[in-house]
């Protein structure tokens, strides 16, 4: 699993921006966000470590956004709320991590920091 990313109380580290891919480069299975064009290769290592960062930083945030959602989606005070097995079918999740995922989101709401 990614690193836990930093919560309210701690600095958000800013990634390298991902850049919109071109529809005919994306179309291009050899083309990854123009690096097979860096030639050099202390560039092309500082690129691609960039584009890790970004990655696993966005990753990271969309997986918070899962859990706030899951964790809405459960909630008994809902009249629609769903049970974990319905929120596990949607996100094509276990129903154990769906459980530890709506828990994750009700501690996210309470401002509370990721174990």
């Amino acid at each position: 699993m990614a690193e836990p990313t930093p919560r309210r109380h701690e600095p958000r580290l800013r990634p390298a921006p991902l850049l919109f891919e071109p529809a005919e480069a994306a179309a291009d299975p050899e083309h990854f966000f123009d690096l097979e064009s860096i030639d050099d290769p202390r560039a092309l290592l500082e690129r691609a470590t960039e584009l890790t960062h970004a990655f696993r930083a966005a990753a990271d945030r969309a997986m918070e956004f899962q859990a706030l959602a899951a964790a809405q989606l459960a909630d008994p005070r809902r009249f629609d709320r769903l049970t974990a097995a319905d929120i596990a079918e949607r996100a094509d999740w276990t129903e154990d991590y769906a459980k530890k995922m709506v828990e994750f989101g009700r501690d996210l709401m309470r401002g509370e920091p990721a174990d």
